[in-house]
């Protein structure tokens, strides 16, 4: 076995694959086809003679063994064809049923394996690319004009629609450019119409985002009438949209219509939509019948949500009962084709299903499906409050029927929402009886339900001023549902109506934690920060409030109320300022300006904001006192008289405005009526002790015969005076505070008790008579008269007191020391 294996001589270590290429030559077919002796056998018999041995010495062939190494020599047949793996003419003929690796055809055999290709050298250089030439110019152009169209869509889609126009206008100036370089280069065949087409239709699009809809229409046309441009015929859509935003209806229904005719039935999605939009157009010109036909057809092809849901306001407004009840069933079969909450459950403890679904519980497709869902309840409820008053007798019957069909749909939720929207409806209608006993309904319903039903009752009885049972509503809702928002809130406002702010801001702050975005609760714990007096806190509050309401007129005003109880006025007046840009015919509001402008010193200022106030609302009594003190106080007598004519008549009652109104006659000298308005108060108020006193003075300078009757009543008057005052002073030393409470008050003159049964906010005042020189009944001293009176806006909120404002009194102008002295003897 051993005599035929030859090892390698160690002496050769070069040539590792020398003898690679020695094999058996029978195996080698690749040249079957140019052996002549070999297709002669095939064609003949000669093929089938038997071979030559060697026995027959004219025929032998001396055969050497080919091995891996030594001498190749080569061996020929018996009809002297070579054998397959000998060498002719200098190529070594390769095996053909295994073609190693590295061999090539006829042309390279006998060359050393190089399966790399290593031997050939390094590879050429590769050319120089000539920026100059015209092809590579427009190369260049059509790349820039491509990037240019991808910067003009990112700053439409990133809201910059002025750089997206602008980005637009240049690709399309560049793309004329690259047009007339091809043409002179190349035929016209050669033109990218792609790029012409996106250019043109992205320009287009971002006229129509600017609202420049003539040069969108015009571009779109030039689109449309190119018969280059496959296709094309579908931005007619885009067209009848741009008319339909100009309210052109005639010609978006024909756009639509031609853009219907050019799309193939197979487009079947893209002409429910078209059929759509000619459905909206319909409704919008009043063509509910055209309108009513195209979305029938919809509902029949393909059903979706929004044409059912326009399909029933249709049929409301040509108001057909019969076919609302028919296209609500219709809305309400329409498949939502989203998957049940099920999927979303772990069925098993398995922590690589339940990684699975933790990861697609919140994933974009769910979110798509929540959104889905919601746009149906939507729309669901929204038409059978539509319909329910209209389709039966009564709203209560339609309801019912309503409530019926979405209880055999699969919005089976949905009904007890109905319910409960039922009850708002009687609300609504001033039926808080029925509203009540629809809500009660739903105490032994899901705790869901239970909980926003108990959260109304509770709001309602809140609101007519029944805090227990409120309270013990709200206990309900919050029971049923601990995470529900609007219960924790109305359950902390009944804890602060008790006077319980600490427990009361527990509630909201807890609301926050379980909906950041409850407003209502982020407003009443501020409220509540101010009564604790923590304004900072409170601040802290209404200013996060601000930044998610920006134009709410209570936010700003609570701010601008925070900062003047922190005596921080200029930040008062600058959110008051942005209050009254938002709400300019706020008369509160303005006179708190002119309040605090007042307070600052800058009465030019107070005097125009306290005006505007007048001019919207004429009957506050505080910003009619304010103005006519302004008045007296800058001399202007005269002009102060409207003003405390216009309060005599909010305040009849009171007689100090009509006194003001006499004191405005005197002081403008005007002596004359200044007595008939001082007798007209006399009879009114006979015994008003001011009134009498300036009789007296008036008649005594006149020189009239009342003035002795004037005089008898006056000191009569000053006489049960004093004996009520020691009566007075005698039960206070006897009988205790109650006692003396009683006489006091009966004892009291005119002007005081009305004075002393005021019931509204003490308004505190300072009015300064100033001195004249033609004035003879004036004396040179000054009094500071307090006062109170009713207030006819009801409870307001409280003002601090501050020492600018002017107090009027009916004593005030009593300013003349009058003595014994001067009554006729």
């Amino acid at each position: 076995m051993m005599q035929n294996v030859h090892l390698a001589p160690e002496t050769d270590e070069d040539d590792l694959y020398s003898g690679y290429n020695d094999y058996n030559p029978t195996y080698d077919t690749e040249e079957l086809e140019n052996d002549t002796a070999f297709q002669q056998a095939v064609r003949t018999s000669h093929g089938r003679r038997p071979p030559i041995t060697a026995k027959i010495p004219s025929t032998a062939v001396t055969r050497p063994i080919a091995t891996g190494y030594g001498s190749k020599t080569s061996l020929t047949s018996s009809l002297g064809r070579p054998m397959t793996g000998a060498i002719q003419d200098g190529v070594t003929r390769p095996m053909t049923a295994v073609r190693a690796a590295g061999f090539t055809k006829a042309a390279l055999r006998g060359s050393s394996f190089d399966p790399l290709g290593q031997s050939r050298g390094p590879a050429p250089p590769l050319e120089v690319k000539n920026e100059d030439s015209a092809e590579e110019k427009i190369r260049q152009l059509e790349k820039k004009v491509n990037e240019l169209v991808e910067e003009s869509c990112i700053a439409n889609s990133s809201g910059d629609l002025k750089l997206a126009l602008e980005k637009a206008k240049d690709a399309g100036r560049k793309e004329r450019v690259l047009v007339r370089q091809r043409e002179q280069v190349t035929t016209p065949e050669n033109i990218n119409l792609d790029l012409t087409y996106s250019v043109l239709f992205n320009l287009a699009s971002q006229y129509s985002a600017n609202e420049m809809y003539a040069e969108a229409l015009n571009t779109y046309q030039v689109i449309v009438k190119n018969k280059m441009f496959s296709n094309a015929g579908i931005l007619k859509v885009n067209m009848g949209n741009i008319y339909l935003k100009q309210r052109n209806y005639s010609k978006a229904i024909k756009f639509y219509r031609m853009a219907l005719d050019q799309i193939p039935s197979v487009h079947k999605e893209m002409r429910i939509k078209i059929m759509q939009n000619i459905g909206v157009t319909f409704i919008k010109t009043g063509q509910y019948s055209d309108a009513i036909n195209s979305f029938e057809h919809i509902m029949s092809m393909a059903p979706n949500l929004k044409a059912g849901f326009n399909l029933i306001l249709s049929y409301f407004a040509v108001g057909d009962r019969e076919k609302m009840k028919k296209a609500f069933q219709k809305l309400i079969a329409v498949p939502l084709e989203i998957d049940e909450d099920d999927k979303y459950i772990s069925p098993s403890d398995d922590p690589h299903t339940n990684l699975v679904i933790e990861a697609i519980k919140n994933d974009h497709l769910r979110q798509m499906e929540r959104e889905r869902k919601a746009m149906a309840e939507k729309y669901i409820m929204t038409a059978a409050k539509l319909i329910a008053p209209v389709i039966e007798t009564s709203f209560a019957v339609g309801y019912d029927w309503c409530v019926e069909v979405v209880k055999a749909s699969q919005y089976v939720e949905l009904a007890n929402d109905l319910e409960i929207n039922k009850a708002i409806t009687y609300l609504r209608q001033k039926d808080f009886n029925q509203a009540v006993q629809t809500l009660k309904m739903f105490e032994k319903k899901d705790s869901r339900v239970k909980s926003a039903a108990a959260t109304n009752l509770s709001f309602l009885y809140y609101l007519e001023n029944e805090v227990a049972q409120a309270s013990s509503y709200a206990d309900l809702a919050v029971n049923s549902d601990r995470y529900n928002p609007s219960a924790l809130t109305n359950k902390g406002n009944t804890v602060f109506a008790n006077g319980d702010f600490e427990k009361a801001a527990e509630f909201y702050k807890e609301a926050l934690r379980n909906d950041s975005s409850c407003t209502e609760a982020l407003y009443n714990v501020g409220l509540t920060y101010k009564k604790l007096n923590r304004l900072d806190e409170a601040l802290d509050c209404f200013l996060k409030l601000h930044a998610i309401l920006r134009n709410s007129a209570q936010v700003l005003y609570q701010i601008a109320n925070v900062y003047e109880l922190m005596e921080d006025p200029n930040q008062a007046i600058e959110w008051l300022m942005q209050l009254i840009s938002v709400v300019p015919t706020d008369s509160r509001a303005l006179s708190k300006l002119g309040e605090l402008y007042d307070s600052e010193g800058d009465k030019s200022q107070a005097f125009q904001y306290y005006y505007e106030s007048y001019r919207y609302f004429p009957s506050n009594i505080e910003v009619i006192e304010w103005l006519g003190a302004y008045y007296i106080d800058t001399q202007f007598c005269e002009k102060a008289i409207q003003y405390f004519e216009r309060a005599s008549l909010i305040q009849p009652t009171q007689v100090k405005w009509q006194l003001m109104v006499a004191s405005c006659f005197r002081r403008s000298g005007n002596y004359q009526k200044a007595l008939d308005t001082y007798k007209d108060i006399h009879r009114k108020f006979p015994e008003n002790v001011e009134c009498l006193r300036f009789l007296v003075r008036l008649c005594t300078d006149i020189g009239l015969k009342e003035v002795q009757e004037y005089a008898t009543k006056l000191k009569r008057l000053e006489k049960m005076k004093e004996i009520r005052e020691q009566r007075i002073k005698s039960g206070r030393d006897g009988s205790g505070g109650s006692r003396s409470k009683r006489e006091g008050s009966a004892g009291s003159d005119s002007g005081q008790n009305s004075s002393a049964s005021s019931k509204g906010e003490r308004l505190s005042a300072k009015l300064r008579a100033l001195p004249g020189t033609n004035e003879p009944y004036e004396s040179s001293s000054n009094k500071e008269i307090d006062a109170s009176y009713v207030d006819p806006l009801g409870p307001q909120i409280e003002r601090p007191k501050t020492a600018a404002k002017k107090r009027i009194d009916e004593d005030d102008f009593a300013d003349e020391e009058l003595g014994e002295d001067l009554l006729p003897e």
